[in-house]
């Protein structure tokens, strides 16, 4: 179990999610860890704690108002690969946000090589691992260790959220620390902020 990618869902369906963690479960490529019956709040630390590979989430668990916003919500709370389950009461514009989808009505080796193919095209480059941080890369370090939620980084640097969500991941990958509390410590270390600056 050692190499399987790890993976957490939001979805509501019991009979559902079930038949998700039988598809992934039988690949031996994947793992389940998690199972949320509804979108985590703010102060339920389950998923940024697991920190999952991928997350998959039926988009029906948010208030219908904020369906759409699911993929930057979900930003906040860990760095995973974000996949919509696409079934009857979701529209195209609902998955549009995430990293990718899925159907309910998807065979298992398509549900298979849409995993596969997101975890893939969001893998990081092994040839900048250790490299330097960029200018950017250092103002939203800056802004992490200030307490900053992704949204709030991009308002105030006038970025998309997934363009910061990148530069998290770059950071990550680059000096190889995941926590917002690790990363804190990190701009300290390296002069980046001043303790008075962490909230």
């Amino acid at each position: 179990m050692e190499n399987r990618k790890t993976v957490a869902l939001i979805i509501p369906s019991e009979i559902v999610s079930e038949g998700l963690v039988s598809i992934l479960e039988g690949s031996r490529l994947f793992h389940v860890e998690e199972i949320l019956r509804d979108f985590p709040k703010p102060s339920d630390t389950r998923l940024s704690n697991l920190d999952p590979d991928v997350v998959i989430i039926d988009p029906v668990v948010l208030d219908f108002r904020c369906r759409k916003e699911g993929r930057s919500k979900l930003a906040d709370i860990c760095e995973s690969v974000v996949i919509a389950l696409d079934g009857p009461a979701v529209t195209e514009d609902m998955i549009k946000p995430y990293d990718g989808s899925i159907s309910i009505y998807d065979k298992q080796g398509d549900v298979i090589r849409k995993l596969q193919g997101a975890l893939d095209s969001h893998q990081s480059d092994p040839a900048a691992e250790g490299g330097e941080l960029s200018a950017r890369e250092k103002e939203i370090l800056v802004c992490v260790a200030k307490g900053m939620l992704n949204k709030e980084i991009a308002d105030q640097l006038n970025l998309s959220i997934y363009t910061v969500i990148t530069h998290r991941k770059n950071i990550t990958r680059k000096i190889g620390i995941k926590t917002v509390a690790g990363l804190t410590v990190y701009a300290l270390l390296n002069n980046l902020i001043d303790m008075s600056s962490v909230q």
